[in-house]
């Protein structure tokens, strides 16, 4: 690792800084992340990194907040098309600060309650009637009679958010 003009360096020490720049190498074992995922990110503007005079990616610092952010939201099967809608607000090419994550917390919370809402949807009708039309459950012939909210649509008419179409 190559450390920034403000970093102090002690005997077998080292004082990692903001304006630090990681190999590829270091950004996969800190983030546990692939180089190919890196890649990938980098491709659809999630992340940047710069290259050296022989063509090797260099990543800022900062960007392992954002690699670390775009892991997590994966996990948890948020697709990366809302990352990036998230993200939309923060800097790629220097370091965020505080007021722009606080922002791009604001706009990604509204969809993660979104999302919350739904799985809680989904975990209290889990045994009941989901207004999907099978009619198997006891509780379909009193919610769902002869499938009436077939006409409302396809799929799970009850488990549906009233936002969706």
């Amino acid at each position: 690792m190559t450390a920034g003009p403000n970093a102090e360096q002690g005997e077998g020490t080292h004082l990692h800084t903001a304006d630090e720049f990681l190999t590829i190498g270091e950004m996969t074992r800190r983030t546990g992340v692939a180089a190919s995922a890196l890649h990938f990110y980098e491709n659809l503007g999630l992340i940047a990194s710069t290259r050296t005079p022989g063509n090797q990616r260099r990543y800022p610092r900062h960007m392992l907040r954002r690699v670390s952010l775009i892991s997590v939201a994966k996990r948890l099967g948020i697709p990366l098309a809302d990352v990036q809608s998230a993200f939309a607000d923060v800097p790629l090419t220097e370091t965020p600060t505080h007021a722009d994550w606080q922002r791009a917390s604001r706009r990604w919370k509204r969809e993660l309650e979104k999302r919350r809402e739904g799985i809680e949807r989904l975990e209290r009708e889990l045994t009941g009637c989901i207004g999907c039309g099978c009619l198997s459950m006891k509780a379909c012939g009193l919610l769902n009679p002869d499938d009436e909210l077939a006409n409302q649509g396809v799929g799970p008419q009850r488990l549906r958010g009233e936002d969706e179409d």
